[in-house]
């Protein structure tokens, strides 16, 4: 129809991000999916933390709640993120690969 775009080709249907298949992708997936959800979880207690904040007018107990809240999401954070780089590590001294642990691949012949 237009020869200045030239001819495109579809890309291929279906799921290519985890190899292997079965449980070991099911498993890699769901682990992938907590890291996210835990760290929108953290984002969204940050900001009703920062709100509680901004609200609190002078309350001492308000305060120290939002403090308390604010402190607890960026210890969780580095909790996540602390396991992420220890699954790191250990699959690159372990298998040589730094992904090895989180995204696992099977061989089969």
């Amino acid at each position: 129809m237009f020869p200045i775009f030239g001819r495109v080709t579809a890309p291929p249907s279906g799921y290519f991000l985890a190899t292997g298949g079965g449980i070991v992708a099911f498993i890699s997936v769901i682990v992938k999916l907590l890291i996210v959800i835990a760290g929108l979880y953290m984002l969204f207690n940050i900001i009703f933390a920062g709100y509680q904040f901004i609200s609190a007018g002078g309350d001492q107990k308000s305060v120290e709640a939002a403090w308390g809240k604010i402190w607890q999401s960026l210890v969780g954070l580095l909790i996540v993120a602390g396991s992420v780089m220890l699954a790191a590590l250990f699959g690159w001294i372990l298998f040589g690969d730094t992904s090895a642990i989180l995204s696992p691949k099977i061989y089969t012949p």
